[in-house]
């Protein structure tokens, strides 16, 4: 298991023009620099996105545009439940599916109160699972509006029934993603993958099909080498430098998310700008010098590493 070809799924950002207006065009770029860094799938409509500050046209809109720019070169989920009557949920999700992607995620806070119990959830799941027959589903633990965890039991109950092929994981706890692979190992057609950097090369170890963080919409090409050289004995000390590279600069690259990536990728060369639909909090002017500071940290571990930039 742990030397199967790890992937990259970038949770994608949706760029808008200052106005406030989906960019489609600065959409483009980005999605060619996540195929250009290598990511092996992608995950449209997701938090990162700001799908809560999207209408469902603009997310239908959204998915179409990037599954076109896409063009068959990789997968493409998305998510399709917002909450509600699971009747109304499940026909958003096969508007989502008739988009063309592979899976259709489920937001697993958005079937069950964060006061209503895991078997009210289970029936719910099994509920959208029998309205929405035939369509590939996943599921993604999104911390808002809060975190609803799956345990391992549970996700076996939704794979064991052929239709659930993806789970985005953010338990945090790499003995919660070892039971979770553990009870799903049967299946190859199913992927755990974490969004948790701060245990990723112990993660892909264990058998995670790969990650879906953030930090992708920071340095994709560096995700994507992780994937690919976790476990190569020749590079152990440049994985274990990647690693602590993730881990010293987990905080900066979480405070007002996603406006500090969406700086770092213009510090980059993408002409995105930097308006966020999400009330994140004050981009200020320490939060900018800790990015820059950020961006030349980079800088030089790309250099050593050798990565080709996704953008130049």
């Amino acid at each position: 298991m742990e030397n199967k070809k790890k992937g990259f799924i970038p949770v994608m950002l949706t760029p808008f023009k200052d106005n406030g207006e989906i960019d489609y065009n600065i959409l483009t770029e980005l999605t060619e620099i996540y195929l250009e860094a290598g990511a092996s799938g992608l995950f449209a409509n997701c938090l990162s996105s700001e799908m809560f500050e999207l209408t469902d046209k603009e997310r239908l809109d959204a998915i179409k545009h990037v599954i076109k720019v896409v063009d068959g070169k990789v997968p493409v989920v998305a998510t399709g439940t917002f909450g509600g009557e699971i009747s109304k949920q499940a026909d958003f999700v096969k508007r989502v599916h008739d988009t063309g992607t592979q899976a259709v995620i489920m937001i697993s806070s958005l079937l069950a109160g964060e006061k209503e119990s895991d078997a009210v959830f289970n029936e719910r799941v099994f509920e959208l699972l029998h309205l929405t027959p035939g369509i590939p589903l996943g599921f993604y633990e999104c911390p808002v509006p809060y975190k609803r965890l799956l345990s391992a039991e549970q996700l076996k109950s939704f794979v064991d029934t052929g239709r659930v092929i993806y789970h985005k994981d953010t338990c945090l706890d790499i003995d919660q993603i070892k039971a979770k692979l553990a009870a799903t190992e049967s299946y190859p057609e199913f992927g755990l993958y974490d969004a948790y950097m701060v245990h990723a090369v112990e993660s892909l170890k264990a058998g995670s099909k790969g990650l879906s963080c953030i930090q992708g919409n920071y340095f994709p090409e560096l995700i994507v080498w992780l994937c690919d050289h976790y476990n190569d004995a020749s590079l152990q000390d440049e994985v274990q430098k990647v690693q602590q590279f993730l881990i010293d600069n987990m905080d900066v690259m979480h405070n007002v998310y996603p406006v500090v990536s969406k700086y770092f990728l213009q510090k980059r060369g993408l002409n995105i700008s930097t308006f966020t639909r999400r009330k994140v909090g004050e981009f200020t002017n320490s939060i900018t010098r800790e990015i820059e500071t950020l961006f030349q940290n980079y800088t030089n571990l790309q250099q050593e590493l050798d990565l080709k930039l996704a953008i130049s």
